[in-house]
């Protein structure tokens, strides 16, 4: 069975300085942290990326330097989606030594189960590399149903979903029906714990840049079935995740990381960073971690 996506994948922030303008030096920080850490792959231009506010010759330029600094070591996972089916396709050829792209339900316009089915179908026949749907209703205001998972899932390059929804029911229902190479990963934090339990093969997740070590532990305990040693560490995590999440991402979670010294507070409009009396709880909270 593949499980090249299985375990931690960690979307990564895109650190920005006083400039507002990439941070290199605190991508490769952030980088040497990920996988010292424990993850088992990366995600770069994902949501938590802020790849909607990053221009194209951004992206570009980011990915070439996470795919240099990462030399190999774990796999690289690329965010190409949108609501423009032939823009998407356009865009894979800007990257070059990537294991896949995740590539997200169309946003806005709003598309029929039909319409979602070929656009992902049109994708994937045209990608060099596999395909990862990723289905998140809550931003992009469209759910993408199990039956069309499940559809899209027979076809050969598209190799795995993110599974955003919240749904466990529709969850389950992928889980229940998929074929055996497919995989369904997390995309949830609060939630991978009780989907692991599932059968989910792991999570791309927001929690995992400021926590990775635990957070990898928690996912490895429960893939091994060890849920009681599993649940102690989710239990310990909870509020934390609450709180990276409660004035949205990845503003809490670049706060986070501005804490452990990782990366500067800087966030593109129109998001703006967290209020001081969140950072400081957030503070005592990692606190009280360590």
């Amino acid at each position: 069975m593949n499980n090249k996506f299985g375990g931690l994948g960690v979307a990564m922030v895109t650190p920005f300085n006083k400039e507002n303008e990439i941070d290199y030096a605190a991508t490769e920080r952030l980088i040497e942290y990920l996988i010292s850490g424990g993850v088992n792959y990366l995600v770069v231009l994902g949501t938590t990326g802020e790849s909607v506010t990053l221009s194209d010759q951004e992206k570009k330029s980011l990915v070439k330097f996470v795919v240099k600094k990462n030399n190999k070591r774990v796999p690289i996972v690329v965010g190409v989606g949108g609501n423009d089916t032939k823009h998407v396709i356009e865009s894979i050829d800007s990257y070059d030594d990537i294991d896949a792209i995740l590539s997200v339900t169309p946003y806005y316009n709003k598309p029929s189960q039909k319409g979602l089915e070929m656009h992902f179908k049109e994708i994937a026949s045209k990608s060099p590399v596999p395909v990862i749907l990723y289905n998140v209703p809550g931003r992009t205001g469209v759910n993408m149903t199990s039956d069309t998972t499940l559809k899209l899932a027979q076809i050969t390059n598209i190799v795995a979903i993110k599974e955003a929804s919240g749904n466990l029911n529709q969850i389950s229902y992928i889980l229940r029906d998929k074929p055996e190479s497919f995989q369904v990963i997390s995309g949830d934090d609060g939630l991978t714990l009780p989907q692991l339990a599932l059968g989910v093969d792991g999570v791309i997740s927001v929690l995992g840049n400021a926590f990775p070590k635990p957070f990898s532990e928690m996912i490895q305990l429960a893939l091994n079935g060890n849920f009681a040693e599993a649940r102690k560490i989710h239990l310990k995590l909870i509020e934390l995740i609450d709180a990276l999440f409660v004035e949205g991402s990845p503003a809490g979670v670049k706060a986070a990381l501005n804490i452990k010294g990782i990366v500067e507070n800087n966030i593109r409009l129109p998001l703006v960073p967290i209020s001081e009396s969140t950072f400081y709880k957030l503070t005592l909270l990692m606190e009280n971690f360590e």
